[in-house]
This record gives C-alpha cells, structure tokens and sequence, in this order.
C-alpha cells in the first residue's frame, strides 16, 4: 500500500512563537541533532493569526513556516480552530457551548465552539481557507491538521434547531419518531417537532451519563457527532478550494466515546491519533487502540501525538522508564503507524501543560535522558528510511467495534452498573494478542468474508442488515463468538421481541429467558464437559437450547444445569455462545476452541512471552519483536538468522531481549 509521505515523520507539536527568535536558533540544532524531520505547528494560534474580527496578520507563522521548510522540515499545519480568540466569543457570545446542565459558556478553556453556531462556521471555515492559500502551494506542507482533538457537546439553543432538523431528515414523520423512541412510555408522546429537547439535565438526561430515554440521547449523540464532523468537513473543503494534493487528517484519541470514528475516518484522506496510556494500561490495550486507528480505514496510521517522558494530566504521572519510550514507539509502528510524533517538542513556561513532558525540558538542554532517547530513536528511524511505509497488517480475526452500540449498551439502564463497552472488547482483543495473533478491529458493517472468526462481545444493538450479513458469513464457513448481552435492542434501543439474542437467536441456536447480574461479591461457576470447573459472575444468561450444543453448564444456584455456553453449527459455519464471564482461562478454553475449529494461528507458530506483530511490504515481512515483561526472553528459532533491521546485524539463534528491548527481523519473500 502506498504511504501518505516519503519518510518517516518524526517530530511533533511545536510552538516556537511561545519563544524568542534566539530560542528557534537553538531548537533547529537540537532537532537537527535527534534527526527530527517534521513539526506540527500552528495548533493553537487563531488568537494571534486573527487579533480582530476584520485583520489577520501572518507574519509570525510566514517566519516560523520560512525556517522550518530552509531546514527541509515536512511541515504539519494545522488550522488552529480548536481554541476561540476572545474577541469573537466577547462580540459573538452564542459561539460558545452551553452545557449538559444548561450553562451557557464564556471565554476560556479550548474545544470551546458550539458546532452549529453560523458566526463559529463562518470565521472557522475563513481562517482554514485563508491559511491553504497562504501555504497550500509549499511543498514542505506535509499534511493539514485540523481543528484540534475533537470532542465535547452542546446543548444551546441553536444546537436544539438543528437536533430537529437532523431528526425530520431522519425519521421523516412524527409519527415514526414517537415510535422509534417508544415516547408512550411515560406518556411523552409529542405532537411537535418544537416540542422536541436536548436531552440534557434539564430533560431527559440524568447525571450525565445515564438517560431516561435512550432512543433521543442515542440519536443526540449522533447528532453531535455528525455536527462537528460537519465542522471538520467544512474546514477541509475550505483547505481543498486551494490545495487539491496535500493529505488532511484531525487527531482522534482512541476508544473515545464522544464520536463515531467509523464514520470520521470516510471524510479523512489519513487517520490520525493521540497515545496516552497511563501508568498501569496494558501493553493489549494500547495495541488495541492501535488496531483500532488502522481499521478506521484499513490503512496505515499517523501518531499525531505521544509524550517523550510523562503526562501531566492523569493521576498519577509516572515518567516513562528508560527504553519504554523506544519500544512504545515501535509497538506503534508494528501495528501500522507510518509517522512517530510527540507532544511537544519543547516544554512550556506556563499553563496547564508546562509539566507535560517534552524532547527539550525545563533545563533547557539536550543533555538530558529524555533527549538521549529521541536521539537514539531519531538514528535508527532515519537509518530505516521508507522501508516500512506503507506495509501492511494482515488478519484472519476482526473484532467488531460499532460506537452506536458502545452509546446504547452503557445508556442501558441495568443490568448492571459494571456494564461498559470498551473493557468487555478488550478481554477478547488480549485473548489474541496474548498469543500473538493478528486482529482487525472492524465496523459493524466490514466485509466479514475477509476473516475466519468475527469476535462480536456484547453486541448490544443490532441494526438493520446485521443479522443478514453474520448469518451469511457463518453459513458460508465463518465462525462467529458472541455473548451475553446480545442481540437485545434495534437501532432505536427498543427491545427485539420473541426471546434474547432475538435476531441472532437462530444463529446462535439459543433462546434466552433471564439474565441474572450478580453483585461483585457474588459468583457462580461454569462446569466444563470434562468436569473442569471456571468461576464465573457479574453477568449469567438462563438460557435454552434450540440446536445449540451445551459445552459448558452452570454449576451453582437455581439455575445449575443449564447452559453457560453453547456451540452451533449452522450452514457451514459456527457459532460459540458464552452466555457469562468467565475467568481469563475460562474464556481462553473457549477462544483456543474456536482456533482449532478454524486453523488461525500465531504470526510464528511459537508460544513466547514477547509481543510479535508482522507488517507485509514489497518483497518482504517485517517482524516486530518487542519485550514488555520483567523477564529476558528468548527470540523465537524460526526468526533466527534473519537480519535485524535496527541494528544489520544477523539474529542469533538463543538471543534474548530484556525489557523493552525491539527487534525488526526482515524475512524475504512474500509470505
């Protein structure tokens, strides 16, 4: 596949107008030092772009983009449209948010514009498009970044309007409004589309998270993220009138909950993201996350941002140890990232973020750990040159991951407050990775042929056309695992009547009756066929057999004897059931079976402790071997003798990785 750029970026967030002109001079030799090649620039700067309403002054950024592209930079301009100046919000107060409990917002913080105000759109879209005319035709401009990190939502008034607009587009009538959102109940039928509210505090939201009718507040999160996909698609259409070539990207963050990412990544030409792991996250997450990114559009992705050092915002700050930077880095890379970028390239004096890590501290010096370790990772990714870009990761397993139903499963209200979305899709994900197994994070509505088991955790909703495509993907030889919690709700939250997994219920050769959710204390157990015994808990389906094979039953309580997990086949395919959680190894039983029944394996066909992940080019694969336990490890034989790309040196057999040590074996041939 054909990158987005000739190298690899490496540099990140930079902010050389926080700095007098002596303090660039300096920079550029640092940089130049640590082979930084690439500088985001301009994130933050409407204020100074535009200090009123009829002048802009770009002489500072002229300067700044003038030295960055004599250094041969590839520059990542950015529009600056994610923070308001104040004269806009002082003249125009309703660009500003108004919040879940009504509050009407005024200057201060970022992230600040309602998405559906005419004032915040006009001067957005003019700034965007004043900026591509000004730079479009540099050939230093790598990739345009815009807005910054969006998130957040709006409940003023003129959100309210649109809400309304969006929904007639939708629904068409009335009539079939009241009954995608069951409004009997309660007797909140309406008979207006003016009678129609944000679903805030002030309504039908409760404590923010959780809702009284989860048909409006499904579709209200829709909404806003079609309104600020809006915002984007405005800015980069602004972009395009001037440069038709250069790619556009905006920096997501992973899991977020706030926007359908699915959806995002069609308008954007490269995804783009921000890596933050805290302390204590699990190496499966954050390589599930990456997953994630490059199956938004089955390509490789774009690290917009990750800290060279530590966070300064989460709990606990820990500073990264020595070589976990390095690693986290390849890890990146290893499961398709095409740039390594951080935030930032110099720390700041004051604000918020002064005590977020940088590539130049406080002391202001490149003798410093930190600066050490960007430089090494500077050496070897410029030694690497293009040889990655562009490769590809391949699957037999995706994981369907649908933010429509991560909004209506965590709405629900029961069975259980413990219910969330992203921890039930990572139990899965880190069932395969533990065995380095490569998986595609996928859409509700991917191509299910490409793969050999479609893992579907608690998939809560299922919308119009779903049933139809695992039915065919199973009958044609696919092999499905679903669970608990699925098949309950349509695209509306109302309930699939005739019995729980309603419409995967002849999939699966189940019916359900009941679903117990018991209380942390409280637990159960599986009974396997063999008499092996698994604990289980937090949620247990009472389910019945309709063709489905019992392989596992309960043990304990009223409902010992019936089944906990199921098997069945159907046309040519099958489907395993798992009606509960299970303990880790539990699950795994259950998982191994389903690669047996399949013939997917590791990326090696070894078991080892350490994180190995493929990436295809042209002529040959390359083999990421990273160690992330406390333990040296042995490098598998089957990559013995093969030419580490990192150091070109020869892989002996017996060599062992400490902690955090990589490796990049290249194997010739297609594979």
């Amino acid at each position: 596949m054909e990158s987005k750029f000739k190298r690899i970026l490496y540099g990140g967030d930079y902010n050389p107008n926080q700095w007098p002109k002596e303090i660039w001079d300096e920079d550029m030799k640092y940089f130049k030092d640590a082979r930084i090649n690439s500088a985001t620039i301009n994130v933050f700067s409407w204020a100074k772009l535009q200090p009123s309403e009829e002048v802009y002054d770009f002489r500072e950024l002229d300067d700044i983009i003038e030295m960055l592209s004599r250094e041969n930079y590839d520059i990542v301009l950015a529009t600056s449209t994610g923070a308001l100046p104040a004269w806009l919000m002082r003249k125009y107060p309703e660009v500003a948010r108004t919040d879940e409990k009504g509050r009407h917002h005024k200057f201060g913080l970022r992230h600040n514009a309602c998405p559906n105000s005419p004032v915040y759109q006009k001067y957005a879209a003019a700034l965007a498009a004043k900026l591509a005319e000004r730079y479009g035709s540099n050939e230093h401009i790598a990739c345009w970044h815009i807005n910054n990190e969006y998130g957040g939502e709006c409940y003023c008034e003129n959100c309210e309007k649109e809400f309304r607009v969006w929904l007639r587009k939708k629904y068409g009538s009335l009539e079939a409004l009241n009954k995608a959102w069951n409004l009997e109940f309660w007797g909140h039928t309406v008979w207006s589309w003016d009678d129609i509210v944000l679903p805030n505090e002030l309504s039908e939201g409760l404590d923010g998270d959780k809702t009284a009718f989860a048909g409006i507040s499904i579709d209200y999160r829709r909404f806003n993220s079609d309104s600020l996909l809006g915002n984007y698609v405005m800015e980069r259409d602004a972009i395009r009138r001037f440069d038709q070539k250069t790619p556009i990207t905006t920096n997501l963050m992973g899991t977020y909950k706030g926007l359908d990412y699915f959806k995002w990544a069609k308008e954007m030409d490269i995804v783009s993201w921000d890596n933050y792991p805290a302390y204590d996250t699990p190496w499966s997450y954050s390589a599930m996350c990456h997953d994630l990114m490059r199956g938004l559009k089955g390509a490789p992705f774009m690290l917009m941002e990750q800290t060279p050092s530590q966070q300064n915002w989460q709990k606990y700050n820990s500073l990264k140890r020595p070589g976990q930077m390095r690693a986290q880095s390849y890890q990146t890379i290893a499961h398709g990232a095409d740039t390594i970028q951080f935030f930032q390239l110099r720390r700041s004096v004051g604000g918020c973020e002064k005590f977020h890590g940088a590539v130049i501290e406080h002391a202001g010096t490149e003798d410093t750990r930190v600066f050490r370790e960007v430089k090494q990772l500077g050496m070897e990714l410029e030694h690497l040159g293009a040889e990655t870009l562009g490769a590809v990761n391949e699957a037999e397993v995706g994981i369907v991951f649908d933010w429509d139903n991560y909004w209506a499963l965590e709405y629900a209200s029961g069975p259980s407050v413990d219910l969330t979305y992203v921890k039930q899709i990572h139990a899965y994900y880190k069932f395969f990775y533990d065995r380095n197994i490569a998986v595609d994070m996928i859409p509700y509505d991917a191509d299910f042929s490409k793969y050999k088991i479609v893992a579907a955790p608690v998939l809560y909703m299922v919308k119009e056309g779903m049933k139809e495509a695992l039915e065919a993907f199973v009958g044609n030889g696919g092999l499905l695992v679903t669970t608990y919690m699925s098949g309950i709700v349509d695209q509306s939250d109302n309930v699939h009547l005739g019995g729980y997994p309603g419409p995967l219920r002849t999939l699966a050769g189940i019916w359900t009756e009941e679903i117990d959710a018991l209380s942390p204390e409280q637990s159960n157990e599986v009974v396997f066929q063999d008499g092996t015994k698994i604990a289980c808990g937090f949620l247990c389906d009472l389910m019945h057999l309709e063709g489905a094979e019992c392989i596992a039953e309960y043990g304990k309580d009223f409902y010992a004897g019936m089944p906990a997990v199921t098997k069945h086949t159907y046309g040519s395919g099958i489907t395993y059931y798992i009606g509960t959680e299970m303990e880790e190894k539990g699950l795994a039983r259950v998982l191994e079976a389903a690669l047996a029944d399949t013939g997917v394996h590791s990326v090696i066909g070894e078991k080892t402790g350490l994180e190995i992940v493929c990436r295809k080019a042209e002529g040959f694969r390359c083999y990421f071997v990273m160690n992330f336990t406390d333990e040296a490890l042995e490098i598998p034989d089957c990559l013995a003798g093969y030419k580490d790309l990192l150091t070109g040196g020869t892989v002996e057999t017996g060599e062992r990785l400490l902690k955090y040590d990589v490796k990049m074996i290249r194997v010739d041939g297609e594979g």
